[in-house]
């Protein structure tokens, strides 16, 4: 859909508290596996904890379980929360579905897992051995039955805190209305995560703030392109790129959402390839800058850079550029100042946030004038760590 038809549909569910997207296992297995590439033992010897994720329905569950000893994982933990509104599609325990395959009272629980064993005997152990082995084994799983505070399996309950010290790892897709507070108690316990977020989520202020001190950063597989995601059967889907498959399933197709991570992958250690400023101005594929250059920000001597690609290599000086640089950010290469939405960071460089008043990203106009219109687009404030002789400034 278009960035338009996510902010509408994002901004509804957030209202509505209708959040609950649910990761295709495809695109949980593309991203953990390029962390593999980078490093094979990334999650050799960890427990893993996916706190966000029903173990009837989990993806999450189900990537992991299967690759437990691919992986070499010391210990699986998942865990869903009360009243979780989808069921039905892979009935690991019977005593919590009817005859007709349907569960009963979604029911929060914790799934832990510490080996996965060939169960049925066919040579191979996979998903099918940890169906079987949790039907035998009681033991694996157990109610959670939360407090006065928070419903059983909610990732502040009491109970899932205490699973979360155990974890070395944390992958999950969280609730997109609670994510400033999920990865703040991330951050309070120390822990590595591999997590799925709104792209907007970059310029929260208790998210922005881990992204310039290198603590936080965009994980590897998605950026521009678009996700298909599960809903729950009770969302409308009133937005482009629904639909419903042959089992009546609803999935929503969605732009603008990233993983976010600590855990280090190749793509952060790739420079971006960059023009000088003069040859971005002849040779740049976009008009914004083709034979007319760059503008500056007015009352703030600072570069406006429209896309990432048009980044020009010999720049000395503060650039803005777009929140989708930070798919192509590595530390080494360049130094980020500030988020322009931050009053209190853009004060701290000597003025207000960057807003209508400074250059236009509705069209072009001259720089100065004011606007009434309201910027669409965000910036982040950067500059090179070393940037090209022969430098602009």
């Amino acid at each position: 859909m278009g960035n338009q038809s996510l902010n509408r549909g994002l901004g509804a569910a957030k209202v509505a508290k209708q959040d609950e997207f649910y990761t295709q296992y495809v695109d949980i297995q593309k991203e953990v596996e390029a962390y593999l590439e980078f490093d094979p033992d990334t999650f050799r010897g960890k427990v893993v904890y996916c706190n966000c994720d029903d173990p009837f329905e989990s993806n999450f569950l189900k990537y992991f379980a299967t690759n437990f000893n691919k992986l070499g994982l010391k210990k699986l933990i998942t865990t869903s929360y009360d009243g979780s509104p989808i069921a039905g599609q892979w009935t690991l325990f019977p005593e919590y579905n009817e005859g007709n395959g349907k569960r009963q009272k979604p029911t929060a629980l914790a799934v832990t897992l510490d080996h996965v064993n060939d169960e049925d005997g066919d040579g191979a152990a996979n998903v099918t051995d940890v169906e079987l082995f949790l039907k035998r084994n009681k033991a694996a799983r157990r109610a959670l039955t939360g407090g006065d505070k928070y419903p059983g399996g909610d990732f502040r309950s009491a109970e899932c805190v205490a699973l979360l010290k155990e974890a070395d790892i944390v992958v999950t897709n969280p609730p997109f209305s609670k994510f400033k507070e999920y990865v703040a108690q991330l951050v309070e316990h120390g822990k590595k995560f591999l997590i799925i977020g709104n792209q907007n989520a970059i310029t929260y202020n208790d998210v922005f703030p881990l992204i310039k001190a290198n603590k936080l950063w965009m994980g590897v597989t998605i950026h521009s392109g678009d996700r298909e995601f599960r809903v729950p059967d009770h969302y409308p889907l009133n937005a482009a790129g629904s639909r419903v498959d042959e089992n009546g399933l609803k999935y929503i197709r969605v732009k603008g959402v990233r993983w976010y991570t600590n855990l280090d992958h190749g793509r952060r250690h790739q420079k971006l390839p960059l023009m000088t400023m003069a040859d971005n101005i002849k040779f740049s594929k976009h008009k914004e800058v083709l034979g007319i250059g760059y503008e500056r920000y007015c009352n703030f001597d600072a570069l406006e850079v429209p896309f990432t690609d048009a980044i020009p290599s010999d720049f000395d000086g503060i650039m803005g550029v777009p929140i989708t640089f930070l798919d192509r950010y590595d530390p080494d290469q360049f130094e980020i100042i500030a988020n322009g939405d931050d009053r209190d960071e853009m004060e701290a460089l000597g003025v207000p946030p960057l807003g209508p008043e400074y250059v236009g990203n509705v069209g072009r106009r001259k720089v100065g004038v004011p606007s009434t219109k309201k910027a669409a687009y965000k910036r982040i404030l950067i500059r090179h760590r070393r940037p090209a002789k022969g430098k602009n400034k």
